[in-house]
C-alpha cells in the first residue's frame, strides 16, 4: 500500500514538475499559491506585482469578483452539454459577444490557437463556395514574426525556428510576407487567395505596432481583390490596447476576428471567432465542432466578461493608464524604445546591458513578475492596475536596468 501523504508536509513544486512534467516551458523558479487583482503569491509568502497577466488572459486581474460568481453560479448549475443539445447560455452569449464587438456570428472554441484553426478553415470553406477558388487550391497569406498558436498548422506558418524546428512536415497552402509591407502583400495575392491573416499588433515579436495606414491599405486590397481579412485578436483583442478590438484604433474592420485569452476571465479556456454571417455561414453541420466549445460554464464567464467590457471602463483605463505607462518606461536609462499600444509595451534594452530571462529574475527578486521575450521586456500587467501599482512596476525595472 501507499503510505498516506503527511498533510503538513511542504512539497517541493518545482522538483515535482521538473520530474513529472514534459519541459516544454522554462519557468522562473516561483511557486504561486493565490492572487488576487494585479498581485500575486508565492508559497513563501511574498506579494508579487503581475505585469505578465498570462499573456492578456488576465486582462480583469485575477480572480475578478464578478467571473468568479458566474463561474460559481454556473457550476451549481450546469458545466457541459456537448452541441448536441441547447442550453439555456450558449445564445446569450454569442449575441452579447456579437454586440460587443460590432459582428453578426459568433462561432465559440476554446483555446486562442483553436478560434485561428477555425478561422482558417472557414476562409477556405468560403473560398471553395463563393469566390470559385479550385478545391484544394486555396492560399492564405501571412505576416513573417506572426504567433498565432502552437499547433501544426500554427507552427507551420511561424518564420521562429524554435516554434517549427523537427516538428515537420508542415501544412502547405500558406504564404509568409513581412509584416507592414503593402506592396509584398499585394504581389503575393492571386486568384487562389482566400485570405489575409494578421495579428493587428504582433505581440511575440515585440508588441510591434504597423505603420498608421497599413492595416487600411489592408482592408482595402482585401475589398479590391475579393479576399478576405482575418484579424487575430487574441492577445490585443478585448481592451488590452484601449479599444475593445486593436483594429478599432485604425477605424478598421476584419471579416472574421480570433478571439480568446481574456474572454475566458482569467479562469478557463474560451475562445471564439466573430465576424460576418455570411463567411461563418459558409459551415453545415457536422462539418466543424468542439467537444467543450461553448459549454455553459465558458458561457457564463464569457458573458461575466462582456458585461465588464460593454461599460467600457477597461477601454479607458488601457487608454489612460497606458499612456503614463509609456511615459514612465520611455523615461528609463537602458531603455531604447518603448512599442505597444495601451497597457502593453515593448522595451527593447540596450545593448550590453543585462537582458532576458536575468532581467525576469532579478526583477522577481524586487516584486515584479515580468518575462522577457525576444531580447526585450514584455510589459502587460492586468488592466485593474493602478498608476501607484505601475510606479512600483517601473521603478523595479529602472532598479534593475540602472
Amino acid at each position: 500500500m501507499n503510505p498516506t501523504p503527511d498533510a503538513t508536509a511542504t512539497p517541493d513544486h518545482i522538483a515535482v514538475s521538473d520530474r513529472w512534467a514534459a519541459h516544454n516551458y522554462h519557468p522562473l523558479p516561483i511557486v504561486l499559491t493565490h492572487a488576487e487583482g494585479a498581485w500575486a503569491t508565492g508559497q513563501d509568502g511574498r506579494r508579487y506585482l503581475d505585469f505578465v497577466a498570462g499573456y492578456s488572459a488576465l486582462n480583469f486581474g485575477h480572480r475578478h469578483p464578478e467571473i468568479v460568481a458566474a463561474a460559481k453560479d454556473q457550476l451549481d448549475r450546469l458545466t457541459l452539454t456537448g452541441r448536441s443539445f441547447h442550453n439555456d447560455q450558449f445564445g446569450l452569449f454569442c449575441r452579447e459577444l456579437a454586440e460587443l464587438t460590432g459582428t453578426e456570428t459568433v462561432l465559440p472554441a476554446n483555446t486562442g490557437a483553436e478560434a485561428v484553426e477555425s478561422a482558417v478553415k472557414v476562409a477556405r470553406k468560403w473560398a471553395y463556395q463563393v469566390k470559385g477558388v479550385p478545391d484544394g487550391a486555396a492560399e492564405i497569406i501571412v505576416a513573417g514574426a506572426n504567433f498565432h498558436g502552437r499547433t501544426t498548422t500554427m507552427v507551420s506558418i511561424s518564420t521562429d525556428r524554435t516554434a517549427r524546428n523537427e516538428f515537420g512536415p508542415f501544412t502547405p497552402g500558406f504564404t509568409v510576407v513581412p509584416f507592414g509591407d503593402i506592396d509584398a502583400l499585394r504581389a503575393a495575392v492571386n486568384p487562389n487567395t482566400a485570405a489575409i491573416l494578421l495579428e493587428p499588433i504582433q505581440g511575440e515579436a515585440g508588441v510591434v505596432v504597423p505603420a498608421k495606414g497599413y492595416l487600411a491599405d489592408v482592408r482595402q486590397l482585401c475589398d479590391d481583390t475579393g479576399t478576405l481579412f482575418l484579424a487575430d485578436e487574441v492577445q490585443c483583442g478585448l481592451a488590452r490596447t484601449g479599444t475593445t478590438l486593436a483594429l478599432d484604433h485604425e477605424g478598421v474592420r476584419a471579416d472574421l476576428y480570433a478571439l480568446g485569452k481574456s474572454l475566458g476571465g482569467g479562469l478557463m479556456p474560451v475562445s471564439a471567432v466573430v465576424g460576418r454571417a455570411d463567411v461563418l455561414g459558409a459551415l453545415k453541420p457536422g462539418e466543424h465542432g468542439s467537444t467543450f466549445g461553448g459549454n455553459p460554464l465558458a458561457c457564463a464567464v464569457g458573458r461575466a466578461v462582456v458585461r465588464l467590457l460593454a461599460t467600457g471602463e477597461f477601454q479607458e483605463r488601457s487608454r489612460e493608464l497606458g499612456t503614463y505607462l509609456h511615459s514612465r518606461l520611455g523615461e528609463l536609462e537602458g531603455v531604447t524604445e518603448v512599442r505597444g499600444r495601451g497597457l502593453w509595451a515593448g522595451v527593447q534594452i540596450a545593448e550590453g546591458r543585462t537582458t532576458g530571462v536575468n532581467v525576469s529574475e532579478a526583477l522577481a527578486g524586487r516584486g515584479l513578475l515580468c518575462k522577457e521575450n525576444q531580447g526585450h521586456l514584455r510589459v502587460a500587467p492586468p488592466l485593474v492596475i493602478t498608476r501607484e501599482e505601475i510606479d512600483f512596476g517601473v521603478d523595479a525595472i529602472a532598479d534593475v536596468l540602472g
